[in-house]
C-alpha cells in the first residue's frame, strides 16, 4: 500500500520535472547563459572559451643532495645544471598534464671514512629524462569564494614519473689510480633509458600571468632516481681487492636511493586564438561577476505600460478582451463573467445561476 501511494506520487514529478536545457546527444551542451530555453550547440573546439595547450622550456641549478656521493661537500658547493621543454595540456581549470623532456649534468664529491688514501673523490652524471607530469593549480583549487582580487599569481603542485638514462664517473686518488698490481678499474656507469630505469619526481612551481601568451614560472623539483648509482658511487656496496675489503662510496649512507633536486625557471607560451588560458580562469570569479552585474543593473518595474482602456482591473498587456463593458466583472484574463455560460455575461444577464437565451436576457422562456 505505502509503496503503491509512493509510486502515485513520485509518477507526476518524473513526468513533468524534465529538464529545460537537456540535449539528447553526447556531442551537444546547454546553452546556460541563454534565457532557459533549449539553446545548444556542437561541443566542438569552436565552442571552446579558452586555450588549453602551451608549450614551456626552462633550466637551472640542480645538484645531488639525497645520496652518498653529494653535491655539497664540506664547505663546497659543486654547482650543476639541468633544462627541460614540456608540452603542456590543461585539462581542467584545477589539473593539467605535461609531457616533459629534461636532461642536465650534477657534480659532486664524497670522502670514503675507512680509506684516508683514496682522499676526496669527485663525481659528476649526466643525465637525461622523459616523463609524464600532473599539475594541480591549488589557487584555483584553494581559492576562496570572496577573493575578487587580480588573477596573476599562482601556485602549482607537480607529481610524476618516466623514464631515465645516466652516465656516471668517479676519481679518486686510490680505487681510480691507474694500476696492475693490485688491478684498479675506473668505477662508472652506464645506465641506459629503459624500463628498468623507472624514476620519479614532484615539486613546487609559482607563477606569474605577465600576458595572455606567456607566464613565467620559478619551479623546484625534487627527483628519486630509485638507483644507489645515480649519484656516481659505483655499481656494488662493497669494493673487494686483493688489498682487503674497503667500503665503498655507496655505503657512506644507508640510503638505497639516490635523489637529486632542481632549481628551475621557466617560460610558458600559451596557445591559441582566445583571450584567456584555461589554468587562469576562476569560474567563481565569473559567477560572482555575473551576479554583480545583475545586482547593481537598475530595472525599473514597470506595471500596465499599455494602461487599462476598459477599465476593468486587468492591465492591457495581457487583457484577452480589450473592449469590456464597464461595470462587468472579469476573469484573470480580463474576459467577462458568464457564470451559466448560456452566452449573455453576468452585466446583463438577468438569470446568472440558470442558462437561458440571449432574446430573454439570460432567462429560461
Amino acid at each position: 500500500m505505502k509503496l503503491g501511494l509512493l509510486l502515485l506520487v513520485t509518477l507526476p514529478i518524473a513526468t513533468y520535472a524534465q529538464d529545460s536545457i537537456a540535449v539528447s546527444t553526447s556531442d551537444q551542451y546547454p546553452n546556460t547563459f541563454s534565457s532557459g530555453s533549449a539553446n545548444i550547440q556542437k561541443f566542438d573546439n569552436k565552442a571552446r572559451k579558452f586555450n588549453d595547450w602551451s608549450i614551456s622550456i626552462g633550466g637551472g641549478p640542480a645538484f645531488m643532495t639525497f645520496a652518498d656521493v653529494t653535491s655539497f661537500h664540506e664547505d663546497k658547493i659543486n654547482w650543476g645544471w639541468n633544462a627541460y621543454a614540456s608540452v603542456d595540456k590543461q585539462i581542467t581549470h584545477t589539473f593539467g598534464l605535461s609531457l616533459q623532456y629534461q636532461m642536465g649534468e650534477t657534480k659532486q664529491q664524497a670522502q670514503l671514512p675507512t680509506n684516508p688514501a683514496a682522499g676526496i673523490a669527485n663525481a659528476w652524471t649526466k643525465f637525461h629524462q622523459v616523463s609524464l607530469l600532473g599539475d594541480v593549480n591549488f589557487s584555483n583549487l584553494l581559492r576562496r569564494v570572496d577573493n575578487k582580487s587580480p588573477f596573476r599569481w599562482a601556485l602549482h603542485g607537480y607529481l610524476g614519473g618516466g623514464l631515465m638514462g645516466f652516465k656516471t664517473e668517479l676519481i679518486d686518488a686510490d680505487a681510480s689510480r691507474w694500476s696492475t698490481n693490485p688491478p684498479r678499474i675506473p668505477i662508472m656507469n652506464d645506465q641506459k633509458l629503459g624500463i628498468e630505469s623507472f624514476f620519479m619526481q614532484a615539486g613546487l612551481g609559482l607563477k606569474y600571468n605577465v600576458s595572455k601568451l606567456i607566464d613565467v614560472e620559478a619551479r623546484v623539483m625534487y627527483i628519486n632516481s630509485f638507483d644507489e648509482e645515480f649519484d656516481g658511487g659505483g655499481e656494488g656496496r662493497s669494493l673487494d681487492t686483493p688489498a682487503g675489503d674497503r667500503i665503498n662510496y655507496n655505503l657512506i649512507n644507508d640510503s638505497y636511493s639516490d635523489a637529486m633536486m632542481a632549481f628551475n625557471l621557466g617560460l610558458s607560451f600559451k596557445l591559441g586564438k582566445h583571450q584567456t588560458h584555461l589554468s587562469w580562469h576562476d569560474p567563481l570569479q565569473e559567477i560572482y561577476y555575473r551576479s554583480h552585474v545583475l545586482e547593481n543593473t537598475a530595472a525599473e518595474f514597470v506595471v500596465c505600460e499599455k494602461g487599462d482602456n476598459d477599465n476593468d482591473g486587468v492591465c492591457d498587456d495581457w487583457d484577452r478582451e480589450l473592449n469590456t463593458p464597464s461595470g462587468a466583472r472579469v476573469d484573470g484574463s480580463g474576459i467577462a463573467l458568464d457564470m451559466d455560460l448560456d452566452g449573455v455575461i453576468d452585466l446583463y444577464d438577468k438569470c446568472v445561476t440558470v442558462a437561458g437565451s440571449t432574446d430573454n436576457n439570460g432567462c429560461p422562456k
